[in-house]
This record gives structure tokens, C-alpha cells and sequence, in this order.
């Protein structure tokens, strides 16, 4: 075998890559570095597909480096899907640099294709010229320790199996075996960030050092092994800062505030789930600020509660109203209840817990509703007869903002039938007149 290729393989076998039998889906561009990665694996006898993206943003290039790659995959006699992308609309609409658009859309269409045709992982032709030139791009923005371990030969369904060879290595196997390749004009230019790190600055490092990126190289696995012992301390400090309380995961502000490096720590917990560092830095500096403040990322929110900051998904915030209808006996959604109906006899018990509601069939108006509260709403309270403020019953209660924010109302008409898990309302009870019961039951 030759020397090149058994050191992929070799690096497969070692990160645990992926194995004979599994359905590979290949990134393949035309450059140098896919159509290298191509033709190993398919030496190697791995199952594989190629999957191709045209960006259109250089013209007839683009179309020719598509060409390439299909006749590419005839002549290798594999599977080859391809897609075109409105790259520069789309990072104009969504207001993103064109690197990220193009990024944002291959990751997404890769992710879709491995759904679809039933793959076991994508195959990315990085190799370890990029992981030096991640390490300093991702130092010029400012980052964490994460962001200086470059580049990771498996995250998730993506797997790199050319981290091990340079792209020197790469270019020289190709000229060796007489593999055309494309060439890529834009990888010339200095628009791009990574092509000024790569054609500039890089390079006259190496007039400093001449094995300067072997040097990164070898102090990106110092920090790897640092990597790797910091998480298995914050491992350790996240199951004491985190609980889960009231249905969601919230973090200890005084048992933060205790740790050596608490804005450390803040971060390292918060930056998995898309805060960027000055929002960190904005919920570090509100550590003792009032309740209610609220911080954002993409996907996540943290809530400033007392002495919480609490973490919840975005995706919950909108509002939902779910339906109960007369013929319903159970509902999965928002909270698992049973649903029953009596004919009021004497001796009928009502039992004494907050789980349970009974409601006379006759006062209500189906279908049901279920809803988050809103400010302004009101009820009467069972044994009142004055209306009172849901928030009023929630202060008096000492409700968190967080239980506020998790409590469900029933409605009849309109009206709030019962605060779920809590109090109905007075107007909707069983009395002397009532003839039929609907009993309301939260499953533990």
C-alpha cells in the first residue's frame, strides 16, 4: 500500500472514523483535496457516494468544476448527487458574509442527502494546512480554548480522515499517479480571510520558522490534551452549577459566583449553546441585576430569576393554544390528563389535591382551550366572588418568573375554568344544581 494512503487509513482506523460496509456521502468540490479523498477511499474499498455543490459564484467555472466532478464519478463508477445554490442571495437575505452563506447551505444540503439516501456519515477533505489556518483565523476573532484546538477529525455525522497528511502531501500523491484536478481562481485572492491567512501571512511565518505550521501543529495537541482535562473539570463543576428545577436547567448564581474564575466557567457552560462572548460577558456583569432580564442566542434564552439563570429553548416561546374537546378522555400535550365524566350522585367525593379539577358539564362552552397566561388576565377564585389578576395570584403564591412562565390556563368560552395545577375557578364549580361532573386529572 502505498505510503500516503496508509497513513489515511491508518488515521481512520485510529479516530474510529467510519468502517468497511458503511455508506460514505463525499464532499467532493474538483479541488485537489476532495478528488484526492475520492479516490483513496475508493482505492481503500469504501462504499460511497459524491455529492457535489455549485455555488455560482464564479461564473463558467463553477459549471465546469461540476462537470468535472460528475465525469469524475462515471469514471470511478459512483453514485454523484449534486445541487445549485443562489449562494450570494442567500447571504444577502439572511445578511451573512458569502463564506458562511456557502457553508450554512453545503452543511444543511449534506445533512438533508445523508437523511435521504439512508448514509452513515459525510466525508470532508480537510486537511491539516486548514487546521493551522482555523487555529489563526479563529484567534484574529476571538475565541476560547475551544476555538484553538482546530479542526476535529469527527464532529457529529461529519468525519475529516485527511487531518493527517498536508496539503503538500496531498498535491504531491496527485502529481505522482497523473489525477487531474481543478484549480479553484478565487484560492488566489485576498477577499477571503482564510486565503490571506494562507497566501500571505502564513508563508512568511515560515521565513521566521521554516517548519512553523508543524510547530502550530504540535501545539494545537497541547491544547487539545488541555481541552481535554479542562472538560473533565467542568464536567465535574457542571453537575453542581446546573439543576434541574421546574422542568428546566438552570444554573446556581451563588454557587458561580464561588468558583476561582466564575466568567471562565460562565462561558465555557454558555457557549455550547450559541452565546457569543459578549453576551457572556453582558449575563456576567448582570449576575446581580434584577429579575427578568433576558439574554439571547439563536436557538437558546437565559432568564435572570432570583438567584437562577435559567436556560430554556427559544422554540417554546411561541404561543400555542391546544383544544380539548367533549369526546376526549386523555390529551398528550401540553401536560398528560385524563379526562372522565360522572353523573353527580349523593356521596360523590371530591378528592383534596391540586392535580385534579371538577367542573359542572352544563357551565362550560367546548371546545376547551389550554394557553399560556397573558397579562390582564383574571379569574375568580374557587370560594371568591371578586375577580383577581392571574399575576396577583401568582405573586401571592410567590410564583418564579419561571413558573409563571410554565403555567397553563383552561379557559370555558373565554373565561379561565382553572389554573392548572393550582385553582379553578369559582363560576365553573359543582354545586347543589349540577348534574353532571367533568374531573380533570394531571398524571404524575
Amino acid at each position: 500500500m502505498e505510503e500516503t494512503i496508509k497513513k489515511v487509513q491508518q488515521f481512520i482506523e485510529q479516530q474510529n472514523l467510519f468502517t468497511f460496509g458503511q455508506k460514505l456521502i463525499v464532499g467532493v468540490s474538483g479541488g485537489a483535496d476532495s478528488v484526492f479523498l475520492i479516490h483513496v477511499l475508493h482505492e481503500l474499498g469504501y462504499t460511497c457516494m459524491i455529492a457535489h455543490c455549485n455555488f455560482h459564484l464564479r461564473g463558467e467555472e463553477s459549471d465546469r468544476d461540476a462537470l468535472f466532478v460528475k465525469s469524475l464519478a462515471g469514471k470511478l463508477n459512483l453514485p454523484f448527487r449534486s445541487i445549485d445554490f443562489q449562494t450570494e442571495k442567500y447571504a444577502s437575505k439572511q445578511k451573512i458574509s458569502i463564506e458562511m452563506a456557502a457553508r450554512e447551505l453545503r452543511y444543511r444540503w449534506f445533512a438533508e442527502l445523508k437523511e435521504k439516501e439512508e448514509a452513515d456519515c459525510i466525508v470532508i477533505a480537510h486537511h491539516s494546512d486548514d487546521v493551522v489556518e482555523t487555529f489563526f483565523i479563529n484567534m484574529t476573532r476571538g475565541t476560547g480554548i475551544h476555538g484553538l484546538t482546530g479542526i476535529k477529525p469527527k464532529k457529529g455525522d461529519i468525519v475529516r480522515p485527511l487531518l493527517a497528511l498536508s496539503r503538500e502531501e496531498i498535491v504531491a500523491y496527485l502529481q505522482q499517479k497523473n489525477i487531474p484536478f481543478v484549480e479553484d481562481s478565487t484560492n488566489k485572492e485576498t477577499v477571503y480571510t482564510r486565503n490571506k491567512f494562507r497566501n500571505h501571512i502564513i508563508p512568511l511565518l515560515q521565513t521566521i520558522n521554516p517548519s512553523f505550521k508543524e510547530s502550530v501543529l504540535q501545539t494545537i495537541g497541547h491544547l487539545q490534551q488541555t481541552e481535554s482535562f479542562m472538560e473533565d473539570q467542568l464536567n465535574t463543576i457542571k453537575e453542581d452549577l446546573f439543576v434541574e428545577k421546574e422542568n428546566a436547567c438552570c444554573i446556581s448564581i451563588e454557587k458561580l459566583k464561588k468558583e476561582n474564575s466564575p466568567m471562565f466557567i460562565l462561558y465555557e457552560l454558555l457557549y455550547p449553546y450559541g452565546f457569543p462572548a459578549s453576551v457572556i460577558n453582558d449575563i456576567y456583569n448582570g449576575l446581580d441585576g434584577t429579575s427578568g432580564k433576558q439574554y439571547m442566542s439563536e436557538k437558546y434564552r437565559i432568564l435572570k430569576d432570583r438567584k437562577w439563570l435559567i436556560l430554556s429553548d427559544r422554540n417554546r416561546e411561541a404561543p400555542v393554544t391546544y383544544i380539548i374537546k367533549d369526546t376526549d378522555t386523555t390529551i398528550e400535550n401540553p401536560l398528560k390528563m385524563t379526562i372522565t365524566y360522572e353523573e353527580k350522585k349523593p356521596g360523590f367525593t371530591v378528592i383534596k389535591d391540586k392535580r385534579f379539577c371538577y367542573l359542572d358539564v352544563d357551565k362550560l362552552v367546548f371546545p376547551l382551550e389550554i394557553r399560556r397566561w397573558k397579562k390582564g388576565d383574571t379569574f375568580v377564585p374557587f370560594g371568591m366572588k371578586n375577580r383577581k389578576k392571574v399575576s396577583d395570584f401568582f405573586i401571592d403564591r410567590q410564583f418564579s418568573i419561571l413558573q409563571k412562565e410554565q403555567t397553563w390556563l383552561l379557559l370555558s368560552g373565554g373565561e379561565i375554568a382553572w389554573i392548572m395545577g393550582e385553582r379553578s375557578d369559582d363560576r365553573f364549580k359543582i354545586d347543589l344544581k349540577t348534574k353532571k361532573i367533568m374531573i380533570l386529572e394531571i398524571n404524575k
